[in-house]
């Protein structure tokens, strides 16, 4: 049986632009890095990067990471939007809770999720 999730990781064409974005745009903690693969801290979660051959990483599908923003959605996806992030699709309403999607610097799917309230 599985207890929860260990990792996340994705696949990336150019390591270093892509721990550039997980460190300085997102300000999470690299614990671990080598030629091709670097590992963040975000709030407990691993999240691997794998580097890739150029052609590997923009292929349909993959993994997608969802983030709780710090300080709410609405301050999250402005601060991030000051950064460059593009959120094609506005933040979403869902009964269930508000997301906003983006990409990482290598086109891999990111949401930001917060819960209803109240």
């Amino acid at each position: 049986m599985v207890e929860g999730v260990a990792m996340v990781w994705m696949p990336v064409q150019d390591l270093q632009r892509a721990v550039g974005f997980y460190e300085k745009t997102l300000g999470l903690k690299n614990v671990k890095q080598n030629e091709q693969w670097a590992e963040f801290d975000a709030n407990g979660l691993r999240i691997g990067l794998n580097g890739r051959a150029p052609a590997g990483a923009r292929q349909d599908g993959g993994a997608v990471v969802t983030f709780e923003p710090e300080g709410g959605l609405d301050t999250t996806v402005r601060n991030l939007q000051q950064q460059g992030v593009t959120f094609a699709g506005g933040i979403s309403e869902h009964p269930w809770g508000r997301i906003a999607t983006f990409k990482d610097s290598e086109g891999n799917d990111l949401q930001l999720f917060e819960p209803p309230k109240g």
